[in-house]
């Protein structure tokens, strides 16, 4: 196996939201959007950064770092020996290894030649992606992939570049190719408080799924705000300003906006 190895921040065994059945997720650092509502603050930077006094799960020292800085390089060897812990609750619970990030596909090369190490030894594997990337790049991992986590954000392209950084032309253009690759998909969509939980984006958002596919499930993530103490902790200033979730009252009301197009929405 060839001696590349990737930039790593965090690891998280036993995940249960990351995927189907008991995981391994991986965090790669590193990402080309800078969403006001960022979970994880401290996948942005492509580069290892201080710590400050944010503290991670990470899977036993294999992250661990004495110059206190966030992300670290790892080889795929590595990453496996901590898989290969698992593999028992992936058999009995249908589960496998998530990687996420920050933006994988990034690190490509890294990203392909774990995704092919697992398959050999036939874990189930999912990548959770912003789809921001040349296609080429999701297109070299397709064979290695049972199930793509898609992030779906907001329709309107103007609000997107302001709200992410980016447009969303070209993860727009990905998740169709994807479709037509028959790549197994699973949409996302984060719902933050006034930005992307509005019902006209979810309407855009609504109405462009059922124009591609109606089965494609579709998942709201509800806001998570415990997040928000990350920023204090790395000294960094919160996008956007604290915010609260929204209640089960209005997660059911967003669910039924998308119920009204028959699609497939938990």
């Amino acid at each position: 196996m060839s001696a590349v190895s990737g930039l790593v921040y965090d690891i998280k065994r036993f995940a249960i939201h990351d995927g189907p059945g008991i995981r391994t997720t991986v965090f790669f650092k590193g990402c080309p959007l800078k969403c006001w509502w960022c979970q994880n603050p401290e996948s942005q930077s492509a580069q290892p950064e201080p710590r400050g006094s944010l503290r991670a799960a990470y899977a036993g020292d294999l992250l661990y770092r004495e110059d206190g800085l966030i992300g670290k390089r790892v080889t795929v060897e590595q990453l496996l020996a901590v898989v290969e812990k698992d593999v028992l609750f992936f058999d009995e619970s249908g589960g496998g290894v998530t990687v996420s990030g920050g933006e994988p596909l990034l690190q490509i090369d890294f990203l392909e030649q774990l995704l092919r190490a697992l398959k050999s030894r036939s874990v189930h594997t999912v990548v959770d992606t912003t789809g921001y990337a040349a296609f080429d790049r999701l297109k070299r991992i397709l064979p290695f992939v049972d199930l793509w986590l898609y992030d779906l954000k907001i329709m309107n392209d103007a609000l997107h570049r302001k709200y992410t950084g980016v447009s969303n032309r070209t993860i727009i253009k990905n998740l169709l190719q994807l479709y037509e690759e028959q790549a197994p998909l699973l949409i996302r969509v984060p719902l933050i408080p006034h930005l992307t939980d509005g019902d006209d984006n979810l309407q855009a958002i609504a109405r462009f799924i059922a124009s591609v596919d109606r089965t494609i499930p579709v998942e709201l993530l509800q806001y998570n705000h415990f997040a928000e103490s990350k920023y204090e902790r790395l000294g960094q200033p919160l996008p956007g300003g604290s915010k609260q979730p929204q209640s089960a009252e209005t997660m059911e009301q967003k669910r039924d906006i998308f119920r009204q197009y028959q699609l497939n929405v938990r």
